[in-house]
């Protein structure tokens, strides 16, 4: 029997999730995310498929986070005419991202075009657009957590809860011939154990072949209690400034933890006298997403029967005038904004107005990749550039690592434990000091066979 995975994307790198599932006849996708990062890393969003889009069967995707979804658009503008299977709450999520997506892919070319009209060069077309994102989503068809779905012949799909965003999905594929039958599981985005709103990470007890992430596979996240400590000492030290409060925040997941800690914490934290602006459109979307998936989680923190969280002074600006007029505060607001890695959206206009300023507290609840604006933050940047202009970094840089929606090494460690035949493991969506730290680690916990998938790499899922 023919069953064999090809690693195309995320293999010894964290974005960009793309891998070949080849069955019997067959061609399946699992993942078509966007590569994120410095410019020339996202020039990589415009190599070729690793087989053209029309011979493509079908695609499946564990999340609507854009590095795993984001290419689906352009697979589609390119021929790919197949179903696209997901869980239903990624498929909400993913009507908001990806034309979302295509815009920013639009404004990212007209802003390029009009350097190079004065440079006189050729003019570059925007990856895909906002139409071309809208036109894709009627090839999607979302599935139940546990419901086994044929997607090719011999070939079905069954999701199980990641607990790293609404929707996401481990992702077990069995593929039957006759009586032979081989499962290849993979982790998909693993959440965290203490995360605030999700639910920790189903199990697979069986495999043949696992693929997992390994995002933070070297390190551990500080304890829950502690991170809570260190964003209560963040407000209270904001206050005493009297600046502003800047998070650049994945709309999709971080937004929302970030949103019901407020509420948790409320008192506790002294939020009543902070106006708080959840200032990203699509971030507003999600969360009226999450408003009506409560049956996916157990956290509370919307008023009942609405998609309003329970914050005093809060307020969602979806407008850009709303969003300009917030340039105005110079101090006492908490303004949540995308993107998450600085790299576009909002926040860099926010930015723009308080980086600057000593009073100023820039709060990182999140993964920022090499080569963008939020990772040189984190790294200590003197100055940064925006627009052409460049600013001096005067305010305070705070790194929350607790809050990441991604399990620790722990987390992973405990994830293929699970495991009771202790199948062959290959790690992707990683950085290599990540990956051979975590891979050592399982050698020696589990005494399993740890590889770290290469690019273009080709691997029979074999029984054991």
């Amino acid at each position: 029997m023919t069953f064999e995975v090809t690693f195309f994307g995320a293999a010894e790198r964290v974005t960009g999730s793309l891998y070949l599932i080849r069955a019997g006849g067959h061609n399946v996708l699992l993942e078509c995310g966007l590569v994120q990062g410095s410019r020339e890393d996202e020039a990589l969003n415009r190599d070729p498929f690793p087989i053209p889009p029309d011979q493509i069967d079908a695609v499946v995707l564990s999340h609507a986070h854009i590095d795993h979804s984001g290419r689906v658009p352009l697979l589609a503008k390119q021929g790919f005419q197949g179903p696209v299977y997901t869980q239903h709450a990624t498929l909400a999520l993913c009507k908001i991202m990806l034309p979302d997506s295509g815009y920013l892919n639009e404004k990212d070319a007209e802003w390029e075009n009009k350097k190079r009209k004065r440079q006189n060069t050729v003019s570059v077309k925007p990856l895909y657009t906002r139409a071309d994102a809208e036109a894709c989503l009627n090839q999607f068809h979302g599935i139940d957590y546990e419901e086994d779905r044929e997607i090719v012949p011999g070939l079905s799909v069954r999701f199980r809860n990641a607990g790293h965003i609404l929707g996401s999905a481990i992702v077990e594929l069995t593929y039957t011939k006759g009586r032979e039958s081989r499962k290849l599981a993979f982790s998909g985005d693993l959440g965290y154990r203490d995360a605030p709103v999700m639910e920790p990470p189903g199990k697979v007890r069986t495999a043949d072949i696992v693929m997992m992430e390994s995002t933070y596979g070297n390190r551990l996240h500080r304890p829950y209690d502690e991170t809570l400590k260190e964003l209560g000492e963040v407000f209270e030290s904001a206050k005493s400034a009297g600046g502003n409060i800047l998070i650049p925040a994945f709309a999709v997941g971080r937004t929302q933890d970030l949103l019901y800690l407020l509420t948790k914490h409320c008192d506790e934290w002294g939020l009543q006298d902070w106006n708080i602006f959840l200032d990203s459109p699509m971030a507003i979307q999600a969360t009226e997403v999450y408003s009506r998936h409560q049956d996916l989680y157990d956290a509370k923190f919307f008023e009942p029967g609405t998609h309003q969280p329970i914050l005093p002074k809060f307020y969602m600006t979806r407008s850009t005038e709303e969003s300009m007029v917030i340039n105005r505060v110079r101090s006492g607001a908490i303004i949540i904004a995308g993107s998450g890695m600085c790299s576009g959206g909002r926040i860099r206009h926010h930015l723009k107005n308080n980086i600057s300023r000593p009073g100023t507290h820039v709060v990182i609840v999140g993964f920022q990749a090499y080569g963008t604006l939020g990772r040189r933050l984190v790294d200590g940047a003197e100055e940064i550039r925006l627009w052409g202009d460049t600013y001096r970094v005067r305010s305070e840089i705070h790194t929350i690592g607790g809050l990441s929606a991604h399990g620790d090494q722990a987390d992973l460690l405990d994830w293929y434990g699970s495991f009771e035949n202790k199948p062959p493991l290959y790690l992707v969506h990683g950085e290599p000091k990540a990956q051979t730290s975590l891979a050592a680690e399982i050698r020696k916990q589990h005494h399993a066979e740890v590889s770290i998938a290469k690019y273009g790499q080709k691997i029979a899922i074999a029984g054991c």
